[in-house]
């Protein structure tokens, strides 16, 4: 089993209605437990400002699966909550979920790229994982702590 941390986000309609939702179906997929879930925190937006704002999330997860089906399986549960990408990159969604860390792997694959590129950068999405696992290292990038230090005092 490999242990590995979804985020999740959404700033359309009922932003924790739908976390809660896509939360149900992670732990409703086979060869997914969800072991540990973060509070929800209300996030101003990054990259595009003006759409409104985010709740956010992380869910810790032990999986049998491999990355690639860890990221199909994400992918198809946006789906059926009716995620599109037909707005612009960073714009506003009904629910987004994000492979952020997989283990203590680094992959850098067309379409998979763990840990999440612009983890290190986003303090929505650091947060709840340090309320997850406070002592956690993001490979490559060092300990969550610091990094949350970083970002916190800039």
């Amino acid at each position: 089993m490999t242990r590995a941390y979804v985020g999740l986000g959404a700033n359309l309609g009922n932003r924790e209605a739908m976390l809660r939702s896509a939360l149900e179906q992670l732990h409703a997929e086979p060869e997914v437990r969800v072991t540990a879930v973060s509070t929800f925190l209300d996030t101003t937006p990054v990259g595009i400002v003006d759409q409104p704002r985010f709740l956010n999330a992380a869910a810790a997860v032990e999986t049998d699966l491999g990355a690639h089906g860890l990221l199909d399986r994400l992918l198809g549960i946006e789906r059926r909550l009716g995620r599109t990408r037909d707005g612009p990159r960073f714009g506003a969604r009904t629910i987004d979920l994000d492979l952020l860390l997989y283990g203590d792997e680094q992959i850098d694959e067309p379409g998979l790229q763990v840990p999440h590129p612009r983890l290190h950068e986003r303090l929505f999405a650091l947060a709840p994982l340090a309320e997850l696992d406070p002592d956690l290292v993001v490979p490559g990038r060092g300990a969550l702590a610091d990094l949350v230090a970083g970002l916190q005092s800039s």
